[in-house]
């Protein structure tokens, strides 16, 4: 599995978006969430992804692309966990509800853990 974070991963659509926020199950290691929904949409990856950070706590959009430039890039290499341990498909996003800048090492081990709690919910539901 490449270790890359293409097009065809990427979560763009409005209605799925909105799917998930309605439907979607959540996983939350402070400060990032893992809003999670099993999908019907057969397509080339198995997991869409995207991220996202609130203005409210982020007014200067510097700040709010390098968060999820973190989050995308910590995804990204840590996404083989879950690549290899689902059959199904799914949606997710990442929410960063914390209000400090942080570092590339917090994320990281935030987002690992998240993967790792959801790997363990979706063994014990199949």
């Amino acid at each position: 599995m490449r270790a890359s974070f293409g097009v065809k991963e990427r979560l763009k659509s409005k209605k799925e978006i909105e799917l998930i926020f309605s439907e979607g199950k959540s996983i939350a290691k402070h400060p990032v969430r893992l809003i999670y929904r099993k999908t019907t949409i057969e397509t080339e990856s198995s997991i869409q992804a995207t991220v996202s950070v609130s203005k409210r706590n982020f007014k200067k959009a510097v700040e709010r692309n390098r968060i999820k430039r973190l989050l995308r890039e910590s995804y990204r290499k840590n996404k083989y966990l879950v690549h290899t341990n689902t059959s199904h498909h799914y949606t997710f996003m990442f929410l960063y509800t914390g209000k400090e800048m942080p570092d590339y090492k917090l994320i990281e081990s935030k987002i690992k853990e998240i993967l790792q709690k959801f790997i363990v919910k979706e063994i014990e539901t199949s």
